[in-house]
C-alpha cells in the first residue's frame, strides 16, 4: 500500500466551533458558523478524496462533524470510503467557542445505545468501524459485560469495533483492551491511538497489536499542530534537508512506521491539506529517525502540556 493509501482525514477540528488545535483559527472562517464550517469540511473533504484519500474519521463528540460528512457523502456519492466514528464523549458546547465545558465523556451501555442510534442515523449504510471514545485502563468497559455483549453483537452484525486511547498510559489501556474477549471471540479489531515524534510512550503495543491482526490508527501525529507551528529545531533541520514544512515531516515520521496502518490528517483547509500531503514524498534515513527518536519526552509532562491547550 503507497503512502497516500495509509492516510485518512479526521474532523476533531472541523466539526465544532472550537477545539485545542494549534494554527487552526487562522485557517478556519472568522464566524464560525455551522454554515461556514460545513463549507470547510466539505472542501478539505474534496480535496482528501480527489487524491486518492480513503478513510475519514469522525466522533458524536466533534459537534457537527458526523451530520456534515452524511451530507458530503449524499452529495458526492464516493466509493471505496472507510468511515470510522467514536461513541462515549458528547458535546455539549452549544457552538460557543467560550464553552465553559466542550465535551463530556461516559463509557456506560446507554451512552453507547444512545449515540450508535445517532450515528446510525446520519451514517447508516456508510458507518465501517465504531470506536470507544477515549478508552483508558481504568474504563468502566472493562467490568461491564453488557455492555461488551452489546458491542460484540455490533461486530457480529459486520461493523468493525475498536477503540481509541488518550493519556500517559496507552500502552496499558491498549494492552488490557486487546486482551478482552466475549463469548471466547477477541471484542476489538481496530485501535485508535495518539503517536507522535514527542508521543511515542505507545509505540511497542501498537506494533503489538498490528502483528496480532489489529487495524492500527495513528491520530495526532503532529501534536495537535504544535509540531507545524512551535517545531523543535531539530524538526526543522530535518525538514529542511528533506525540502518539506515540519507538519509533512511529522507526518512522515508516522508513515515510517510499519505498524502504522491508517495516520489521521487533522487539516481544515485546502492550503493545510496540500502541504501536509508533502508527507508522502518523504523517505527518512536512519540518521534522521535517530534525530527525531531523540525529541520524545516522557508521557506525563506530554499529556499535562496538552491538557494545558487552550479551546480556541
Amino acid at each position: 500500500m503507497d503512502a497516500m493509501q495509509r492516510l485518512g482525514i479526521g474532523l476533531a477540528a472541523l466539526g465544532r466551533p472550537a477545539y485545542i488545535n494549534v494554527g487552526r483559527a487562522e485557517e478556519l472562517p472568522f464566524d464560525r458558523t455551522v454554515a461556514s464550517l460545513r463549507k470547510a469540511t466539505w472542501n478539505v473533504l474534496d480535496v482528501a478524496y480527489s487524491v486518492g484519500i480513503r478513510w475519514v474519521d469522525a466522533a458524536r463528540s466533534y459537534g457537527k462533524a458526523e451530520a456534515f460528512l452524511s451530507e458530503w457523502l449524499a452529495s458526492r456519492e464516493p466509493e471505496d470510503l472507510t468511515v470510522s466514528s467514536k461513541w462515549g464523549y458528547a458535546y455539549v458546547g452549544e457552538w460557543k467557542v467560550d464553552a465553559p465545558v466542550h465535551e463530556v465523556k461516559e463509557h456506560s451501555l446507554e451512552r453507547f445505545r444512545a449515540q450508535y442510534a445517532e450515528t446510525s442515523e446520519l451514517l447508516e449504510g456508510s458507518l465501517s468501524v465504531y470506536q470507544v471514545h477515549s478508552l483508558t485502563e481504568d474504563s468502566p468497559l472493562f467490568h461491564d459485560v453488557r455492555l461488551q455483549a452489546a458491542l460484540a453483537k455490533l461486530a457480529a452484525k459486520g461493523i468493525r469495533v475498536g477503540f481509541s486511547t488518550s493519556g500517559p498510559r496507552q500502552a496499558d489501556t491498549i494492552r488490557r483492551a486487546m486482551a478482552l474477549e466475549v463469548a471466547g471471540q477477541r471484542l476489538f479489531s481496530t485501535v485508535q491511538s495518539t503517536w507522535n515524534i514527542l508521543e511515542t510512550s505507545a509505540e511497542d503495543a501498537l506494533r503489538e497489536a498490528h502483528e496480532s491482526g489489529l487495524h492500527v490508527i495513528v491520530k495526532e501525529a503532529m501534536a495537535n499542530g504544535k509540531l507545524a507551528i512551535r517545531p523543535p529545531m531539530a524538526v526543522r533541520r530535518v525538514a529542511s534537508k528533506n525540502y518539506v514544512q515540519p507538519d509533512a515531516l511529522a507526518l512522515a515520521a508516522a508513515l515510517s512506521r510499519p505498524w502504522a496502518d491508517t495516520v489521521l490528517i487533522g487539516a481544515v483547509s485546502p492550503a493545510q491539506m496540500e502541504a501536509n500531503l508533502d508527507a508522502t514524498k518523504v523517505s527518512l534515513d536512519q540518521d534522521e529517525l535517530d534525530i527525531l527518536a531523540g525529541l520524545s519526552i516522557p508521557p506525563e509532562r506530554y499529556w499535562a502540556e496538552r491538557s494545558a491547550l487552550p479551546w480556541t
